[in-house]
């Protein structure tokens, strides 16, 4: 684990000054030490107490062992760090070949969807992960940013703590910005018609629109579109004055 809470941490401090360490950790031989297993908490909380000595049990395990008994512990606390569960589903994944299925069944039944929805946290950009780990995003505000380029991520991100927005304001800002993206505002092209500028003249003048229609003789048509009988009355006064 990375992250201890302080608070937590002094807290069982003063119970294990009054009660003793009730549960021993786990440890297994690692040279001429031991490496703890399942415990940490309790052992830091121990040190801060001023105990010199506290009861473990002693087991010889493979690496694997370890991972899944510690993972295990911290599963059962309410601090644990969303981030760091997704940190120990991706080694029991890479480093020990275990598929997303192996994984649930080994931490109490949980689904694959459940593992891979943790592990899709790990794609989140470095500064929204850092500020799951602060506590400043909940897991539920950054998991819409999953997949979305850093900068708009980090954006979004942005807004979010500033403005204490909701799991459901996210969401909307998120498919907002994936709505001007499948509909992209188009730049004009330059008009490919050889009568372009005299269109946009004759346009300009009217204040409507015209359409220039010529064959390959060089005869054709100008229209021009009116909506109703008071602007067509406005076109022709211009048409007479011209």
């Amino acid at each position: 684990r990375r992250f201890f809470d302080e608070a937590a941490l002094s807290e069982l401090a003063e119970s294990i000054k009054e009660h003793g360490v009730v549960q021993p950790i786990v440890v297994t031989p690692k040279g001429s030490n031991y490496l703890i297993v399942a415990g940490e908490r309790r052992w830091r909380a121990a040190k801060k107490a001023g105990l010199e000595e506290l009861p473990c049990i002693v087991r010889s395990m493979s690496g694997q062992n370890r991972l899944e008994i510690s993972l295990i512990e911290n599963l059962q606390r309410h601090d644990l760090n969303v981030l760091e569960t997704a940190t120990a589903y991706l080694k029991l994944r890479d480093q020990f070949n275990m598929t997303l299925e192996e994984i649930g069944k080994r931490l109490g039944g949980k689904s694959v969807s459940a593992v891979s929805n943790t592990l899709r946290l790990l794609r989140l950009p470095k500064s929204v992960r850092q500020a799951i780990f602060d506590g400043e995003l909940s897991e539920g505000q950054a998991r819409p940013l999953i997949g979305l380029p850093e900068s708009v991520a980090e954006s979004i991100m942005k807004k979010t703590i500033a403005d204490g927005w909701s799991v459901r304001r996210v969401e909307q800002a998120v498919a907002l910005w994936k709505q001007t993206q499948d509909n992209p505002v188009k730049e004009k092209k330059p008009a490919d018609s050889p009568h372009a500028e005299a269109i946009e003249s004759l346009s300009k003048h009217f204040g409507t629109g015209v359409k220039i229609r010529t064959n390959n003789k060089g005869a054709g048509q100008i229209s021009i579109t009116f909506k109703n009988k008071s602007e067509f009355d406005r076109i022709r006064q211009l048409l007479e004055n011209s």
